[in-house]
């Protein structure tokens, strides 16, 4: 299996661990993740203005040249991924967005929203399968009671994002289980982390961390799994967060130490 591969810039800059992480596992499940040329970044945040158009180009970009090759284009990052996705939702059902950027492209092949974007973990879940990666493991995770935390971008709007129950999300527990651990379920595992609130009003980040963080260690839960670089800082460096004795992973190290790469 091949596909593009849109890292983003938090995963070439302070996170190249984890990219390594990914690209290492993928090659040992037998797939090909070519780095696109010339990517952008994507803003980090969706545009909410209806008529902001130029923040969306650089995502347009990367779909085009994606559905250009054939190929599924797959993130690593929540936001890049939450980005890219209701970009190509506008592209698909907003016609006068689809005009207007179409404009500023000039690309050879009008762009119409025909691209698709995933995230790895749902390459992992519906392309390769959760049971085939389970064979695959080499360094079964056994013994560790891992708590997943989704956060917001993953999985709202429900209807854009498409990639699991909203309020009962699961994909995340079944990778857990996948890797031979446990997974653990507790009730904040889907609620906000403060996001860039950290980066001018961390006191309100700090609360929001530590309601996360307690929720999971009354819960029994011994390691926070993540898939989103932001909310794995926030988790760590925040609040209380960084005083409990729970770690907190990125999905792409669990990922390398159970196939035996890391």
């Amino acid at each position: 299996m091949k596909y593009s591969y849109y890292p983003g810039c938090t995963l070439k800059t302070k996170a190249q661990e984890l990219e390594k992480f990914a690209l290492d596992s993928a090659n040992e499940l037998g797939v090909i993740m070519e780095e696109q040329k010339d990517w952008q970044c994507c803003g980090a945040v969706y545009p909410m203005g209806k008529d902001e158009v130029a923040t969306k180009l650089s995502s347009v970009r990367s779909l085009a040249a994606a559905r250009d090759k054939g190929e599924k284009l797959v993130t690593l990052c929540s936001a890049c991924h939450h980005v890219i996705k209701r970009v190509n939702d506008d592209m698909k059902n907003d016609s006068a967005i689809r005009e207007k950027v179409n404009n500023y492209l000039e690309l050879e092949k009008i762009y119409s929203g025909e691209g698709e974007v995933i995230h790895f973990l749902e390459m992992l879940r519906d392309d390769i399968g959760f049971d085939k990666l389970a064979e695959k493991v080499t360094n079964p995770l056994k013994g560790r009671k891992i708590g997943a935390y989704y956060g917001c971008l993953l999985l709202r709007p429900n209807r854009e994002m498409n990639f699991d129950d909203p309020e009962n999300p699961v994909i995340i527990e079944n990778f857990i289980a996948a890797l031979g651990a446990e997974p653990v379920k507790y009730p904040y595992r889907t609620e906000c982390c403060g996001g860039y609130l950290i980066t001018d009003n961390k006191a309100v980040t700090d609360e929001m961390t530590e309601n996360i963080v307690k929720s999971a260690a009354m819960n029994k839960v011994e390691e926070i799994v993540t898939a989103c670089p932001l909310c794995k800082y926030n988790l760590e460096e925040s609040g209380e967060a960084g005083n409990k004795n729970i770690g907190v992973s990125y999905f792409t190290e669990l990922l390398a130490e159970a196939l035996g790469v890391k």
